[in-house]
C-alpha cells in the first residue's frame, strides 16, 4: 500500500463554536441526533457519501445528506462519525470551501484515498467495533472490481448471452435522443415541460440497449433525468417509476408497444428490490455495470447469475455520438458563444464602474443564455467567481462547461505567467495527435507539462465527458485512470488551471469532439486522433505572455480564432448583435507568430514525452 499524505484541519476548538464563521453550520445538534441513534443500534462508525440511490454526481435536494450533516456544500466528499469524532474527505477544489462551511465538529481530511478512510477508521473504532452504512448509497467499489476483474475479462469473451440488463444510472433510462432509442426525434424534449413530470419525444421507440427510453425529467437540478430503474430481459421490459409522474404522452409512448416484447411494464420505484429478489430466483444471468450498480442492488444476485462490467452497454454506446448529435452539440456551442460573448462585453462595462458582483454577474449569464434558441437552463449553478474566490475551483455560483478567466485593469508577472502556462496546456492537449485506442490518463500530462516546468499544478482531473442534453459531467469518457480508450465521436472537456489560494484562480475550459487527425495513413494501421474544440470564445488578450509561445502554439490560437470568426460571427449578426460582433473582431485579431519566446524549443520534446509515455504504457 502506497504512504498517503494527509493534512487534517479544525477551524476552531469544540469549546470555541460561538465564534464559527459566518459560513458555517452548527451541526451539534445533527451530530448529537445521529450519535443516538448510531448508539442505539449498536453502531461504533457510520459512513455518509455525497451521491444518491443511482450513483449521481448532481444529487437533488432530498438527497444531500452530506450537506445537511455536515453543512459542507461541495459537490463530492465522504463524511465519517463515530461517537466522538467526525472527518469529511474531499478533493482539493473544495478545500478552501470546506475551511469557510465546516464548524468545530468536523476534522478537514485533505485526501480522497479509500486508504485515508479506512486507516482512520481503524483508529478511531474498537476493534470488533460495528461500522455502518446505506448499501443503496455506495458502489460496488474498486477493491471488489480488482477481485473479479479476471471475471470481467471472461465476460467480455462470453459466449452465453445474458437472460437480462439491469440499468442503475438515471442517465441509462434516460438516454440521450435520438439514437439510443431508435427512432427519430419528433417533437421538443424539455427538462421541465410539465410541472415536474417525465415526458416523452412523440414517435420515439424503445429498441435495444432497452430500459432506454426516450423521457426526460427534472428530478436533479440542472439535469434532465428521474428517479427510475429498468430490468430488460429477453422478453420483458420492466420501468420502475413513480408511475404518477409520468404525463399521459410519456404513458402512451410506453405502452405503445403492448403486448409484445417492447411493451413497458411500470412498476413503482419501490419495488425493485423485491422485484429482482423474485427474478433471482430463476434460471438467470443479469449484466450490470459495477460504477452505476449500489451495492444493496448488486447483493440481491448471487455471484454466478452475474456479468459485470464497469461500465453498462448503455454507457459505452452512448459515449461515442454520432453525426446528428455531434453537429447538435456543435451547434449549442456557437449559441452558447453568443451569450458568453455577450456577457464578456457587458463585464468590461461593469466591472470597472463597480456596478457588477458575483450573484449579478450569474444572474446575467443565466438570462443571456435563456434568450438563446433552444436553450434549457444552464447544465449546472453558473460559477460567478472574482478575486480570492476564484481560488476555489467549484465556488458557487457556478457555471457551464466554457470557462473562460478575465482580468481587467495590469495583472501582475506571475498572474501573467501562470494564466499563459495554464494556455499552453489547454493548447498542447487540444492540438495533440495520438493513436486510436489511447487512453486520456496516457496524454493527460500534456495539459500539465507548460505548469510543471515552473513547479505549479493543479488538484483537479483535467476533463470529463459530456452529455448530449443530458449530464454535463458523462462517464465514461474522460482523462482518469477509470475512464476508457478515447474514440472518434466523444466529447470531453480540456480544463487545465491554476489556484493561489487566498489570491486568485485560473481555468480555461473548452469542449472538444475527439475526430481523426489528417495524417498521412500507414497500411495497416488505425487512424490516428485528435481533438477539435467546439467552444468558440477567445481567451483574456490581456493575460497571455506571447513570449512564454512557441509558434506552433501561436499558429493554432490563430487558426482557432479565424474559426470562431467563421462560426459566431455570422450568428452575431443574425441575431443583429452589431457590438458583440465588433468584441469579437477586436478580441480574435491574429497574434504575430514573430513574439514567440523560447518556449518553440519545447516541440521536440513535447513530441519526444508522448513517444515516452505511450511506449512505457504499451500502446
Amino acid at each position: 500500500m502506497e504512504a498517503v499524505s494527509v493534512e487534517v484541519w479544525q477551524p476552531c476548538k469544540r469549546e470555541q463554536a460561538q465564534y464559527l464563521p459566518p459560513t458555517a453550520t452548527n451541526t451539534t445538534a445533527r451530530l448529537a441526533v445521529l450519535r443516538g441513534i448510531m448508539r442505539t443500534h449498536g453502531i461504533h462508525a457510520y459512513i455518509v457519501p455525497s451521491t444518491d440511490a443511482h450513483m449521481s454526481e448532481y444529487i437533488s435536494e432530498r438527497d444531500a445528506r452530506l450537506g445537511w450533516l455536515t453543512g459542507f456544500t461541495g459537490s463530492a466528499g465522504t463524511a465519517v462519525v463515530t461517537q466522538d469524532k467526525a472527518a469529511l474527505w474531499t478533493d482539493s477544489r473544495y478545500w478552501t470551501q470546506a475551511e469557510r462551511e465546516l464548524d468545530c465538529n468536523w476534522e478537514l481530511q485533505r485526501t480522497t484515498s479509500i486508504e485515508s478512510v479506512g486507516m482512520w477508521i481503524l483508529k478511531a473504532v474498537p476493534a470488533e467495533g460495528n461500522v455502518s452504512l446505506d448499501p443503496f448509497l455506495f458502489s460496488i467499489g474498486s477493491s471488489w472490481q480488482e477481485k473479479v476483474a479476471g471475471i470481467r475479462q471472461r465476460m467480455e469473451q462470453h459466449v452465453r448471452r445474458p437472460t437480462a440488463v439491469l440499468l442503475s444510472g438515471l442517465e441509462e433510462t434516460a438516454c440521450e435522443y435520438p439514437r439510443c432509442c431508435g427512432g427519430a426525434m419528433a417533437g421538443a424534449v424539455g427538462s421541465n415541460p410539465g410541472g415536474g413530470r417525465a415526458v416523452a419525444v412523440s414517435g420515439a421507440e424503445v429498441s435495444f440497449l432497452a430500459g432506454l427510453f426516450n423521457l426526460r425529467g427534472d428530478d436533479i437540478p440542472y439535469n434532465p433525468v428521474f428517479y427510475s430503474y429498468t430490468l430488460l430481459t429477453d422478453t420483458t421490459i420492466s420501468l420502475f417509476v413513480e408511475e404518477s409522474r409520468l404525463s399521459a404522452a410519456a404513458r402512451e409512448s410506453l405502452l405503445s408497444g403492448c403486448p409484445g416484447p417492447l411493451c413497458v411494464e411500470l412498476r413503482e420505484y419501490g419495488q425493485v428490490s423485491a422485484h429482482l429478489r423474485r427474478y433471482a430466483q430463476g434460471n438467470v444471468t443479469v449484466w450490470l455495470g459495477t460504477e452505476y450498480t449500489t451495492y444493496g442492488l448488486y447483493s440481491i444476485f448471487p455471484q454466478e447469475k452475474l456479468l459485470e462490467e464497469k461500465y453498462s452497454p448503455v454507457m459505452m454506446v452512448k459515449a461515442v455520438k454520432n453525426a446528428h448529435e455531434q453537429e447538435m452539440m456543435q451547434a449549442a456551442h456557437v449559441r452558447d458563444a453568443v451569450a458568453v460573448i455577450q456577457y464578456l462585453l457587458w463585464l468590461e462595462k461593469t466591472v470597472l464602474q463597480g456596478q457588477v458582483d458575483e450573484f449579478s454577474g450569474a444572474q446575467h449569464i443565466d438570462a443571456l443564455r435563456w434568450a438563446q434558441k433552444y436553450s434549457r437552463g444552464p447544465s449546472f449553478q453558473s460559477i460567478s467567481a472574482s478575486g480570492l474566490n476564484a481560488a476555489l475551483a467549484h465556488y458557487r455560483d457556478g457555471t457551464t462547461d466554457i470557462t473562460r478567466t478575465v482580468h481587467w485593469g495590469e495583472p501582475t508577472p506571475f498572474q501573467k505567467e501562470a494564466y499563459t502556462r495554464v494556455l499552453m496546456g489547454n493548447i498542447d492537449l487540444s492540438r495533440l495527435v495520438f493513436p486510436s485506442n489511447t487512453a486520456g490518463r496516457t496524454v493527460e500530462s500534456f495539459a500539465r507539462r507548460a505548469l510543471w516546468d515552473a513547479g505549479l499544478n493543479y488538484g483537479h482531473g483535467t476533463g470529463h465527458g459530456i452529455g448530449n442534453f443530458l449530464s454535463v459531467h458523462e462517464w465514461p469518457v474522460g482523462f482518469q485512470s477509470n475512464n476508457v480508450p478515447l474514440a472518434a465521436g466523444m466529447f470531453t472537456s480540456i480544463e487545465p488551471g491554476y489556484y493561489q489560494d487566498g489570491e486568485f484562480g485560473i481555468r480555461i475550459e473548452d469542449v472538444a469532439l475527439v475526430v481523426e487527425a489528417q495524417t498521412e495513413p500507414q497500411s495497416g494501421e488505425s487512424p490516428f486522433l485528435t481533438f477539435e474544440v467546439v467552444s468558440l470564445v477567445p481567451y483574456d488578450r490581456n493575460l497571455i505572455d506571447l513570449s512564454l509561445l512557441s509558434p506552433e502554439q501561436i499558429r493554432y490560437l490563430n487558426s482557432y480564432y479565424e474559426r470562431i470568426r467563421a462560426r459566431v460571427g455570422p450568428e452575431l449578426r443574425r441575431q443583429q448583435l452589431e457590438e458583440a460582433y465588433a468584441w469579437l473582431q477586436e478580441n480574435t485579431e491574429p497574434f504575430p507568430v514573430s513574439s514567440a519566446g523560447t518556449a518553440a524549443a519545447s516541440t521536440l520534446a513535447l513530441t519526444s514525452l508522448l513517444s515516452v509515455l505511450l511506449s512505457g504504457l504499451g500502446v
